[in-house]
């Protein structure tokens, strides 16, 4: 993918092998600073496995990985870590459902899951975590408890948890997933607010649907199998052909208003 910004992710030849089963094959990826990037595929192509590579928290099991400069192997990973935020539902069961948003926010600062004590009596933190909350427009919920939410408030206040760091690369891993029409539209304004911050996050987003990709979004990568099939500007990636060969059936995908879509095409 070309453009002019800096390269923020560089995946050369990557491949992830567990438990005898090969969940990504080959992978080459780069993306530019600012070039924002949607990862599209199937359940099982190993999109959340590249994410997870990505954010740290995975080695390949071959191939090269530099992010953000910094090359998998050759630095410490954890000092890579405050520049990248990685938002997934997985991390739910590790937040504590009863404290308050502002709180959660606040620790995401200091790497922990959990309320920490003194995160929040620091006037910067203070600042930061009210930035956050405002980037993602749930300013006025800082006060309530995670448990309280409904689940369009707790995806936006797991995305500010990520950017409280103020991260270079954002990665969001089904962003919309169990959200109603309502939520995915008012979290899809968000996300293109924040796409269009001249010195936001590079953002790479994963999904299933087309109908969940930010008009923010300037780049795909289809992912099947462990491979990826294609990569480029949506309007070259996100054709009948490219999509039918992705998910495996015939689809028909629409592009209006800055938005697009897809569906199983009637025989």
């Amino acid at each position: 993918m070309s453009g002019a910004g800096p390269t923020v992710v560089s995946v050369r030849g990557v491949g992830v092998v567990a438990g005898g089963a090969t969940l990504l094959h080959g992978v080459d990826l780069d993306v530019r600073a600012g070039h924002h990037l949607a990862v599209l595929g199937p359940n099982g192509a190993g999109k959340t496995t590249l994410l997870r590579v990505l954010s740290t928290y995975r080695f390949p099991s071959h191939g090269s990985v530099e992010v953000l400069g910094r090359r998998f192997g050759r630095v410490d990973l954890r000092t890579l870590r405050p520049d990248i935020g990685f938002v997934s539902v997985g991390l739910d069961p590790l937040l504590q459902a009863r404290a308050r948003v502002d709180e959660l926010v606040a620790a995401a600062r200091e790497g922990a899951l959990r309320p920490v004590r003194h995160a929040a009596a620091v006037p910067e933190a203070d600042m930061a975590v009210e930035r956050a909350l405002e980037r993602v427009g749930v300013a006025h919920l800082a006060a309530r408890r995670l448990h309280t939410l409904s689940q369009g408030e707790r995806q936006r206040v797991r995305i500010a948890r990520a950017l409280a760091t103020d991260p270079r690369l954002l990665l969001l891993d089904e962003p919309f997933a169990g959200l109603d029409l309502g939520g995915r539209e008012s979290l899809l304004a968000d996300l293109d607010r924040l796409l269009a911050e001249p010195a936001g996050p590079t953002v790479l987003l994963v999904t299933h649907h087309l109908e969940e990709l930010p008009t923010g979004i300037v780049a795909v990568a289809l992912l099947r199998d462990g491979r990826v099939q294609a990569t480029g500007a949506p309007a070259d990636v996100l054709t009948d052909a490219a999509l039918s060969a992705t998910f495996g059936l015939p689809v028909e995908v629409s592009h209006a208003g800055g938005r697009w879509a897809a569906r199983g095409r009637v025989p």
